[in-house]
Formats: structure tokens, sequence, C-alpha cells
């Protein structure tokens, strides 16, 4: 039993950093995706009495699927409207493509779904009517990416993980074979 403990022991030392190693790489690759950085796709604006935020959820929306724009509308405090009309007009390479009819909204906060029918940088240009009818015009750019996006970076992850079991393969068993024990 001994002997076969001193046999193992190099062999496990060298294989603890790698399953240390695999498992940080599948640790890290499962975590879910919390941050405390503003979301790639949104922007706020201040024009007039009003700031408007707005972004995307998810960050980056892929094309052809629903995503969230959230808006926020507050005063030059940053305390909530009570209402607020607005309209959008989205525009792609200049071209007008979509848009939503002006609507008056309760509160300082608007959802809505969208589905982005392009890969690229879609501009919003958010018409806020303020009380005495004037259209005060807020311009924001939204980008989208291909339903393959999140392709890549597998296809990356996974091909380090095979070069690692590529290399563990190839090396180990040369470790292995210089730290047995002569037999006299």
């Amino acid at each position: 039993m001994l002997l076969l403990s001193s046999f193992l022991a190099p062999f496990f030392s060298k294989l603890i950093p790698i399953a240390f190693f695999t498992f940080l790489v599948i640790l890290v690759s499962t975590t879910p995706y919390a941050s405390a950085h503003s979301l790639l796709n949104s922007a706020e604006s201040t024009i007039g009495n009003n700031r408007i935020q707005i972004a995307t959820d998810p960050e980056i929306p892929t094309t052809n699927q629903t995503a969230k724009i959230l808006m926020h509308v507050t005063d030059l405090d940053l305390k909530d409207v009570k209402s607020f009309k607005v309209g959008i007009r989205i525009f792609f390479d200049g071209k007008q493509v979509d848009g939503i009819p002006p609507q008056t909204i309760e509160g300082g906060y608007w959802e809505f779904d969208y589905a982005f029918k392009r890969s690229g940088n879609h501009i919003f240009r958010v018409d806020l009517y303020d009380p005495d009818g004037r259209i005060i015009t807020h311009t924001f750019n939204m980008s989208t990416q291909n339903p393959f996006g999140y392709i890549f970076f597998y296809v990356i992850m996974s091909g380090a993980v095979g070069l690692a079991v590529l290399v563990s393969y190839i090396y180990l068993p040369k470790k292995l074979k210089l730290s047995k024990p002569k037999a006299e």
C-alpha cells in the first residue's frame, strides 16, 4: 500500500493544479452574470426640463428576438415625472425602419417589447412632448448582434479545455515515467 501511495503521489500532485484550474473554468462559465456597471446599451440625455434614460434588456439584444426597452423620465432634480407624452422613431442606416406613435405614459417609467430586425446600430429618436406642445427630440444609439455572437465564446472555451486535455495527455505520462521508482 505504501509503495502504491508513493507511486501515485507525484501524479496527484501534478493533477491537483489541473483539476483546480478546470474547476475554476467551469465555475466562472456557470456563474450568473451580475454587474454594477451601467448597461452597455444605455444612455441618458438632458434637454429642456427633462432627463431621459434609456436601456435595453438584455444589454445587447439579438436580432429577431424580443428585447425590453426601458425608459425613465425625470425632471432636472431627478424626480420622476407624473406623466409624459412620448413617441419614438427608429432608424437604421439613415432610414426610418419603425416607429411608435405618441402616447401618454403615467409615471416616470416605461417598458415595452421590441424586436430588432437587423444586426448593427439603430438610432432611436425619442420625441418628448412638453406641456406647451413643443417636441424635444433625444437621440440614442442602440446596438444589436446576430444570434451567433455567443457561439464564438463557447468555441474558444472549448478549444482551451481541449488544449489543456491534450497537453495533459502528452505531458503527464512522461512525468509519471520519470518519477517511477527504479526496480532493483
